[in-house]
């Protein structure tokens, strides 16, 4: 019995399945179809043309036929009453988990329509991390959806086509849909920007005809002197997409006149060695500009794409790019990861391509595991989607490619996120340079690492790839945590001191836990962080009445200064030892130290599970900043005078800014560092003992003023 015949509309899907397959994929097509019935779309065609559009777009790229049945099963869970389980049990657990990681999250409640988007993505982007399948079906959905976003609103056309210049399209150029990356940015830029896109069409359409007969005489320059080298060669005019000439005209404030590589040539040649010898017959036929050739076979990008890319100077001036790639390298370009289904030749190249997206599909999982939550996981990957990259060599001489603007600490995650941890330094060709230093292309990186190093929270300015901004992170969420239990654990001791109780043991702490409460180290964070009271805590360990108050005064928690993150002095007031001192607890921040005459802490003196009794440690672990306003004669050397001072008195000054008075006397605001009050107030001695010195105070806050000259 034959199998039975799908639909006209999917002649490609005839051609290539096997008809056990076509069968199989018939019964997903009635299903479907029975599952949208009575559904339509915006436009007003019934619901399943677009499951339908969808699996013909994937077979065009010659996907298996699980991704086609998937495809036409896409919006099935989503729309209808159809569960996951439905489609388990009828079409089996591969097409159910492609399913599954296409369909978006719409039954589950979150804060915002922002938060609720970065979970959709972070689940498609996961499940693409375990199946490449679900990207490719997940960009043909959305490319058939943007080529019929006109039926939509206005604001949902906005926000679908911003969307998919922001995410979708970054992701097709990822995984080397060239062609499906520039028709969904063109739609795009359509839809957001209707009258410049006109604008540039037009003009296009203009310079295409004016250059028609120039373009023709170069192509066939080009063919003759391929001939004369023996080269077999096919010589294609080459546009650029209306989206890709507006950036360029953004990025670079040109007027369209200004643009001269709209049109180029594509040359299409045997094998990798006549790429080379296509190039040297185009430099011998046009000058080349220096500094304008790139190898991009010998130095693949990312996503697997090979070229050999050169402006040379035209018959007419005018500069002339040229593409140099083989059949093979072609078929990379345009179809990118989708070639390991489309073509079966060329192992080896194709294999590379695979290779490159499944270790970037593996990078997702990492920044996965270290970001705080979705929309923090979307803010890591926007940065790895967009396409400039620098090429880097290791001390080995393997290449490893990085955004542009990539620094150091960014390189050593990239080779490991152990490296990346444990990074001191850095020699950048040789010498010793910032960790901070933005990489450039050939590059020779070295990394120096210390075992007992831990990353700097300062990584975090000027990192930019998601992989070691996501590592960042959790590393330093890790060491806050871990001062927060410490400090948990000092309030929690002293509440229950006040409350006449013994330190908890064990099997307190298993009561606790068994009447509702977390785990000890999680309680301890949560009254480090401020999001329990330690006293409240304390009476449900020592199964206290809820009304009872402290019994005898516990005593004071004593500070240091360099408790980290979780106990921070206040910028408001800028405590140093000797100041009478309050602590405040703040959700999500720690322990706050304030000195007892600062604004901020007036509100809540008066009630104590607000603040906690803190006091100076004899034993103090650093210099502490404090601010003072000298008002000075305004005469030739009187700065250089106050610092000597200061300098004299062991004390180190951080900043200083100065602001003219009128008149003859001019303001400096120093930030000096000092040990304790009784070091400020003999620094402060010393300057009023200064003949220029007008008038002297201390300043609490942070406030900048006048011009910065440190």
């Amino acid at each position: 019995m034959e199998a039975p015949a799908p639909f006209p509309l999917l002649p490609e899907a005839v051609a290539y399945l096997k008809p056990a397959d076509l069968e199989a994929f018939d019964k997903a097509y009635r299903f479907s179809a029975r599952a949208h019935e009575g559904q339509f779309r915006k436009c007003g065609d019934p619901y399943i043309t677009h499951p339908l559009a969808v699996a013909e777009i994937l077979a065009g790229w010659h996907l298996d036929a699980q991704t086609l049945i998937a495809a036409l099963l896409h919006d099935v869970v989503e729309d209808t009453g159809v569960s996951i389980d439905d489609v388990a049990r009828e079409f089996g657990k591969p097409v159910a988990a492609l399913v599954d990681g296409v369909t978006k999250l719409d039954k589950i409640h979150f804060e915002s329509k922002a938060e609720a988007q970065a979970e959709n993505f972070r689940k498609m982007l996961l499940a693409m991390a375990r199946d490449v399948r679900v990207i490719l079906i997940k960009l043909a959905d959305r490319l058939h959806n943007m080529r019929t976003l006109d039926a939509m609103a206005p604001e949902k056309i906005h926000r679908i086509a911003q969307e998919t210049l922001e995410i979708y399209a970054p992701i097709a150029n990822r995984v080397g849909l060239n062609r499906v990356y520039q028709e969904l940015e063109d739609i795009a830029f359509l839809h957001l920007h209707p009258n410049r896109y006109k604008v540039i069409e037009k003009a296009v359409k203009s310079a295409r005809g004016n250059r028609k007969e120039v373009m023709d005489k170069i192509r066939k320059s080009i063919e003759a002197k391929l001939q004369d080298a023996h080269i077999q060669a096919q010589v294609k005019g080459r546009e650029k997409h209306l989206f890709s000439i507006y950036r360029k005209m953004q990025e670079k404030h040109l007027a369209f006149s200004e643009v001269f590589d709209i049109y180029g040539f594509r040359v299409q040649v045997e094998s990798s060695s006549d790429c080379y010898l296509t190039l040297g017959a185009l430099h011998a036929l046009f000058k080349p500009i220096p500094g304008k050739f790139k190898d991009y076979i010998a130095i693949p990008k990312p996503n697997g794409y090979q070229s050999l890319h050169t402006t040379l100077f035209g018959p007419f001036g005018a500069p002339l790019e040229v593409q140099i790639r083989t059949q093979e390298m072609h078929r990379v370009a345009e179809t990118g990861v989708a070639s390991h289904w489309l073509y079966k030749t060329g192992e080896t190249s194709l294999s590379d391509v695979q290779k490159k997206t499944h270790q970037w599909m593996q990078s997702l999982l990492d920044i996965q595991a270290d970001s705080r939550d979705s929309v923090e996981f979307l803010e890591h990957i926007k940065v790895d989607l967009f396409p400039d990259e620098v090429y880097v060599f290791t001390p080995k001489g393997r290449i490893v490619a990085l955004p542009r603007g990539a620094t150091a600490v960014d390189f050593a995650y990239n080779v490991h996120s152990d490296v990346g941890d444990h990074c001191v330094g850095t020699k950048i060709n040789g010498e010793f340079m910032p960790l901070s230093t933005p990489l450039k292309n050939g590059d020779r990186v070295e990394i120096l690492t210390s075992e007992s190093a831990r990353p700097n929270p300062a990584w975090a300015h000027f990192a930019i790839t998601g992989k070691a901004r996501a590592h960042i992170r959790s590393a330093l969420k890790k060491t806050h945590r871990h001062e927060s239990v410490s400090l948990g654990e000092q309030l929690l001791d002293q509440a229950v001191r006040a409350l006449g109780g013994e330190p908890v043991n064990d099997a307190q702490w298993e009561r606790f836990q068994r009447d509702g409460g977390r785990g000890r180290d999680d309680t301890l964070a949560e009254i480090g962080l401020g999001k329990k009271l330690a006293f409240v805590v304390a009476r449900q360990l020592l199964a206290k009445d809820s009304e009872a108050t402290p019994r005898k005064a516990a005593g004071p928690m004593l500070i240091r200064g360099a408790e980290g993150v979780a106990v921070r002095l206040g910028k408001c007031c800028r405590p140093i030892p000797g100041d009478p001192i309050i602590g405040q607890i703040k959700k999500e921040q720690g322990l706050i130290i304030h000195t007892h005459d600062c604004v901020q802490v007036r509100n809540y003196r008066e009630d104590p599970e607000k603040w906690v009794d803190v006091a100076w440690s004899a034993e103090l672990d650093k210099l502490f900043e404090v601010g003072i306003k000298v008002i000075v004669v305004n005469q030739r050397g009187v700065l250089a005078k106050v610092a000597a001072a200061i300098a004299n008195e062991g004390s180190d000054i951080d900043n200083v800014h100065m602001q003219d008075e009128a008149g003859a006397y001019t303001s400096l605001y120093f930030t000096v560092s000092v040990q304790n009050r009784l070091h400020l107030a003999r620094l402060m001695r010393a300057l009023r003992g200064l003949p220029e010195v007008v008038r002297l105070q201390r300043q609490k806050g942070r406030e900048d003023r006048g011009v910065n000259v440190v």
